[in-house]
């Protein structure tokens, strides 16, 4: 018969092993992601290894640095954004933290892609964003409906009027400029010059806005318009148009002459993010080859995980080989760090094209 004494340090230890059991079923990885990053299968086999609950909040890259801005890095515990906005949104407003990549590893990565994306999102020294998912921005064309869509000013041709579709984004901002023979990249340097650049291309898209049916905002929106018939061309990111081809041979995804957007969506803990350890966990979970494959397969893009790509089915790969041949990957134009003010300059231009003016 056990003693009092026995019995409290019993009762004591039970009640601090239910209370260790709570914590441990409470605790939760806060993800601000993009849709279709973290499947449900990969989100209950990580919680089932790890007991770490996910939450989910879906955003894009505009809406991340807002909550990120407005809480000041809280809310949080990691973050995607893409590689070229964590440099100057870091040096603006401060909303990410260094990462310890001693607690990543570097194996799973695909060597050139991280250290590539290390360098873009380094800041005084610090590393801040190390990469996931890349793809691009191109063209989403209906070939039997608009065969003769090859650039980005091709939305704005009367052969598809009233059946284009852009975004009214700065990626839309960033490809006209370069079709039109400016290069927006090389004006990063110098704000006034572009702002001159964007003045034109703002111009330009001005005059287009008559000859598209809407400017996009939901992937679901896009893709049922051409779905239907109601747009046959679009800017677009190629998962969707690999996604429509699959439904309907003549949807192409077409590498536009003046070259493809080739953006990589990144992994950021944000500055006050309260769980950094199930962040790194998440992370290295989701860079193990066989699990990026089946994140890969939901995304519709590549990732950066070393041999993830030999998993992954043989559709995507067909429809990459296509999209892509050597000069198409040779002329995509990789998307570089953000300086502080850019996004500013392209945002006045944005509206006044939103607003009709």
């Amino acid at each position: 018969m056990l003693t009092k004494r026995a019995s409290l340090k019993l009762a004591t230890a039970f009640a601090a092993l239910m209370v260790a059991g709570a914590a441990q079923a409470a605790e939760k990885l806060r993800l601000l992601t993009w849709a279709d990053y973290a499947p449900a299968d990969v989100v209950q086999q990580f919680t089932k290894e790890t007991g770490i609950e996910v939450e989910i909040t879906l955003s894009n890259n505009e809406e991340m640095i807002s909550k990120l801005r407005a809480t000041q890095g809280s809310g949080f515990d990691l973050v995607q954004p893409s590689q070229d906005r964590i440099a100057g949104p870091q040096q603006e407003f401060g909303i990410y933290k260094p990462l310890d990549m001693s607690k990543l590893k570097s194996d799973l990565f695909i060597a050139s892609m991280l250290e590539a994306t290390k360098k873009n999102t380094t800041v005084d020294g610090k590393v801040y964003g190390v990469p996931h998912i890349w793809g691009t921005d191109g063209l989403v064309v209906n070939t039997k409906a608009a065969p003769a869509v090859a650039d980005y000013p091709d939305l704005c041709s009367q052969a598809v009027a009233g059946k284009s579709s852009f975004r009214a984004k700065r990626p839309t901002l960033i490809a006209f400029a370069f079709a039109n023979g400016m290069d927006p990249f090389a004006a990063y340097k110098d704000q006034k010059e572009y702002a001159a650049l964007m003045e034109k291309v703002g111009a330009k898209l001005a005059e287009c806005k008559k000859n598209v049916k809407f400017f996009w905002d939901g992937k679901d929106q896009l893709l049922n318009a051409l779905r239907s018939g109601e747009v046959v061309a679009a800017m677009a990111w190629d998962t969707g148009g690999w996604k429509l081809n699959s439904e309907n041979p003549d949807i192409k995804f077409i590498a536009p002459k003046s070259g493809a957007l080739g953006w990589v969506d990144t992994f950021a803990i944000p500055s006050k993010g309260r769980n950094d350890d199930a962040a790194y966990k998440w992370i290295n979970f989701n860079m193990r080859p066989e699990i990026a494959a089946k994140v890969a397969a939901s995304a519709g893009n590549f990732t950066a995980s070393n041999g993830a790509d030999k998993l992954m089915q043989g559709k995507l790969k067909d429809q990459f080989a296509e999209s892509f041949p050597k000069a198409a990957i040779d002329n995509i134009k990789w998307y570089p760090a953000v300086p502080a003010g850019i996004e500013e300059i392209e945002g006045k231009v944005l509206d006044r094209l939103k607003a009709g003016s």
